[in-house]
């Protein structure tokens, strides 16, 4: 989906937890997080949408990118998105993505790849473009694997991997970024991927999303203490899954992220 071209919203956001003091949905590949002059056009949002179909006001504690699906946590009043907020400088979320890279990604690690901010043209001119860049940190694992007959570049074939991810920080665009910096960039990233595989998919399966899905999120209940663990759908990639003989099971991605990420496997 172009910048240019409108999100339309089929159907209700989905609801992935509620109480009386956090909400939590399944945001849509392709919706912004809020009204953004950075795009004009766009009529569809998710915090309006999701105020008019609670009949409540909601505040945003953290974003995704506009193409990115997946877990998205609101507070329903300031004093808890204050207490949200001071999880997160205290790293006390843990986030887990799922994405589709170019080629067979041959094991897994953890990146420390410190990145230069990135500022947009029209939201940043203003500020400095001189800073040192900025520690980041990703772990990355493969999971699945498939060759597609199909002729891409100077290959007779295309291979793509499936990927867990846990970003460890927080830059703009890190875990896009960090994974073109290991040469197996996000298909669909218009940004920092490859066009050309980006134009298979549109192509050969009628897929224009970056696919890049925060799959689940784990953070304390900001009253309670209790441990949430909160798990995103696939947002219309099943299909695609499917063809490639990859899990669509929300099971699987649990068990995987639970045994993946598990501190005491990354100790040194």
């Amino acid at each position: 989906m172009s910048a240019a071209e409108p999100f339309v919203l089929n159907a209700p956001l989905r609801i992935l937890y509620q109480d009386e003091h956090i909400v939590a949905i399944d945001k849509p590949s392709g919706m912004l997080v809020h009204r953004s002059f950075l795009d004009k056009h766009e009529t569809v949002f998710v915090m309006q949408t999701l105020r008019d179909q609670l009949g409540r006001h909601v505040f945003p504690v953290h974003r995704l990118d506009r193409p990115t699906s997946g877990v998205l946590v609101f507070a329903l009043s300031g004093e808890v998105a204050r207490l949200l907020g001071a999880q997160q400088e205290k790293q006390q979320w843990r986030k887990y993505y799922l994405a589709v890279v170019r080629g067979f990604l041959p094991q897994g690690g953890e990146l420390d790849y410190p990145l230069k901010e990135e500022l947009d043209k029209i939201a940043d001119k203003f500020s400095r473009n001189d800073k040192a860049p900025q520690q980041a940190i990703s772990r990355y694992q493969p999971l699945q694997q498939v060759e597609l007959p199909i002729p891409v570049s100077k290959y007779p074939a295309a291979r793509y991997s499936l990927v867990a991810l846990q970003p460890l920080t927080g830059r703009k665009h890190q875990l896009r970024r960090h994974l073109a910096h290991l040469r197996h960039p996000i298909v669909g990233d218009t940004s920092h991927g490859d066009g050309k595989h980006n134009a298979l998919f549109k192509q050969h399966f009628n897929c224009r999303r970056l696919l890049l899905v925060a799959k689940q999120l784990q953070l304390p209940h900001p009253v309670t203490a209790e441990t949430l663990q909160l798990s995103a759908g696939l947002n219309g990639l099943e299909p695609l899954f499917g063809q490639f003989g990859w899990p669509v099971d929300d099971a699987y991605y649990q068990q995987q992220f639970a045994e993946l990420f598990m501190e005491k496997k990354w100790q040194k």
